[in-house]
C-alpha cells in the first residue's frame, strides 16, 4: 500500500518536471519553425549561473553632492555556458521600470539548467551588454542560444537608475559606467579564465567578443577602441575625465584579445552629447556587425547607425537593416506581465515586425559572424558575404514549389540569402564593406 504522503510527493515531483519541460519548450532561445538556418540551437545543453563581481573604489556620478561618491561597484552577472548534460529548463524572474519609475516584475522561460556541470572543452567568451534600464534576463534568447553553440556568455546587470533617461542626471550614470563596466568585466573574466577559476575554467578569454544593445552598443564600441569625446567628462561629473580621448587612462577601456563586435542599435549621441571624438568608430580595427531598424527614432538610422557603418573604415563591417523596424528589436518578446500597459509592452515589441522573427534573424547572423571571426570557421563567411543587398530581390530557381521549408544554398545556385527559406527573406537589407 502506498502512503498518501508518498503519493503527494510523487505527484508534486511529476508536476515540477512537467513545468520545467514546458518552460524549456517555451524558451525564446528556441527559434520558430520559420527561422533561418543558423538560428537553430547548437549541440550543447545549456547551464546558467549567477556571480557577483566587485570593483573597489569607483566614482559614481549618481551619488555624492559636490562630487561623485567613491563606492565599491558591485555587478551581478548572469552567465550562460555549454553544459555537460541537459536539464529541464528554468524560469527567469526580472523587472523593468514602469511609467511611474516603479519596477514591473515579469518572467521569461529558459532552457538553461541552473548550476549544472560545464561541458569539456575551451569555449570563447562573449560579453553581452544590455540597454538602458534593461536586464540580462530580457536577453536570454541570445545568451542561451549562443551557449548552446559553444560560447560562454557573460551578461552584467548594470543597475541603471529607474528614472527615465530624459534627465541629464540619470543619463550620467550609464554613459559613465557602461564602458568602464564592460572593460572591467572582460578583464576580470579573462583573468579568472587564465587562472582556471570557476565558473570560467573552460572559458577561452583569448577569443573574446562583445555584443551590446542601445546603451550597451555605445559601451562595446567604446571598448573596441572608439575614443570618448572630451565633453563626456563634464556630462559625467568628471567620472570619465581620465578616459576621454587624450586622457591618461583612455587605453584602459579597450578590451584585450577582442575578435568581434556586434552593435545592435548603438547609441552615438545621448541628449545632444556626442559619444566619440574624431576619428570615432574609424579607430576600431575589430570586425563589427551593426544591426538596426530603419525607423529607429531613438538612436537614428541615417544619420545614426548606418552612418557608423560607413565611418568604421579600418575594419571589416556588416550592416543588417530591418526595414520599418524601430528601436525595440533586441529584447525578448513581451512577457504576459508586460502586456498590460503601453509603456511596459513598448520596452519589448516592435510596431511592424514579429518579435520571434526579429530575434531569430539576429541570432542567425550573429552566429555566422561570431563563428567566422571568433572561431575562425571560414564556412560561415558564405552566410554574411556575397549577399545581394536587398533581401527582396533574392531568387532560388528550381526550388521545390509550395510551402517548402528548405534553406537556400546561396550563390551560385540561388541569390536568395543563404540559410533562408523561400519567401522568408524579405523586408531587410544586408551590406558588407572590407577594411579600407
Amino acid at each position: 500500500m502506498v502512503r498518501p504522503t508518498l503519493v503527494i510527493a510523487i505527484a508534486s515531483t511529476a508536476a515540477l518536471l512537467s513545468l520545467a519541460q514546458a518552460t524549456a519548450q517555451d524558451a525564446p532561445a528556441r527559434p520558430p519553425v520559420d527561422a533561418p538556418e543558423l538560428a537553430a540551437l547548437g549541440t550543447h545543453p545549456v547551464g546558467v549561473v549567477d556571480l557577483d563581481l566587485v570593483q573597489p573604489a569607483q566614482a559614481d556620478p549618481l551619488q555624492g553632492a559636490e562630487k561623485p561618491a567613491i563606492v565599491d561597484r558591485r555587478l551581478h552577472l548572469k552567465i550562460w555556458y555549454p553544459a555537460a548534460t541537459a536539464g529541464g529548463g528554468t524560469l527567469y524572474r526580472s523587472a523593468l521600470p514602469g511609467a511611474d519609475g516603479a519596477d514591473v516584475a515579469f518572467t521569461v522561460a529558459g532552457l538553461a539548467t541552473p548550476r549544472t556541470v560545464g561541458a569539456t572543452g575551451r569555449f570563447p567568451l562573449v560579453i553581452l551588454a544590455h540597454g538602458y534600464s534593461n536586464t540580462p534576463e530580457a536577453l536570454s534568447w541570445l545568451g542561451e542560444n549562443l551557449a548552446s553553440k559553444g560560447y560562454v556568455v557573460v551578461v552584467p546587470a548594470f543597475r541603471d537608475p529607474s528614472i527615465t533617461i530624459r534627465t541629464a542626471a540619470a543619463a550620467a550614470g550609464p554613459i559613465a559606467r557602461r564602458p568602464l563596466d564592460i572593460a572591467f568585466v572582460a578583464a576580470e573574466v579573462q583573468r579568472r579564465a587564465r587562472a582556471g577559476e570557476a565558473p570560467f575554467a573552460n572559458t577561452d578569454g583569448t577569443r573574446t567578443a562583445l555584443i551590446g544593445y542601445s546603451m550597451g552598443g555605445y559601451g562595446v564600441l567604446t571598448a573596441a577602441g572608439a575614443p570618448l569625446d572630451p565633453a563626456l567628462a563634464g556630462a559625467t561629473r568628471g567620472v570619465l575625465a581620465r578616459y576621454v580621448a587624450g586622457g591618461a587612462a583612455a587605453a584602459a577601456l579597450k578590451v584585450a584579445d577582442l575578435k568581434a563586435v556586434v552593435a545592435i542599435s548603438p547609441a552615438s549621441v545621448v541628449r545632444g552629447v556626442r559619444m566619440w571624438a574624431p576619428p570615432g568608430v574609424s579607430a576600431i580595427r575589430t570586425p563589427t556587425l551593426f544591426i538596426v531598424g530603419s525607423q529607429d527614432r531613438t538612436v537614428g538610422y541615417d544619420p545614426g547607425v548606418r552612418t557608423l557603418f560607413h565611418q568604421e573604415t579600418h575594419a571589416p563591417r556588416y550592416l543588417l537593416t530591418f526595414r520599418e523596424a524601430g528601436h525595440s528589436i533586441a529584447l525578448t518578446g513581451a512577457p504576459p506581465e508586460m502586456r498590460k500597459s503601453y509603456w511596459d509592452q513598448d520596452w519589448f515589441e516592435d510596431a511592424v515586425w514579429r518579435k520571434d522573427r526579429l530575434i531569430a534573424i539576429q541570432t542567425h547572423f550573429i552566429t555566422a559572424f561570431l563563428d567566422r571571426y571568433v572561431k575562425n570557421d571560414q564556412s560561415k563567411a558564405a552566410y554574411i558575404e556575397g549577399l545581394i543587398p536587398n533581401a527582396d530581390d533574392g531568387t532560388w530557381p528550381g526550388a521545390p514549389a509550395g510551402r517548402y521549408a528548405g534553406f537556400s544554398p546561396g550563390p551560385p545556385v540561388a541569390s536568395l540569402w543563404k540559410g533562408f527559406q523561400p519567401n522568408k527573406a524579405a523586408g531587410m537589407s544586408f551590406e558588407f564593406k572590407p577594411a579600407e
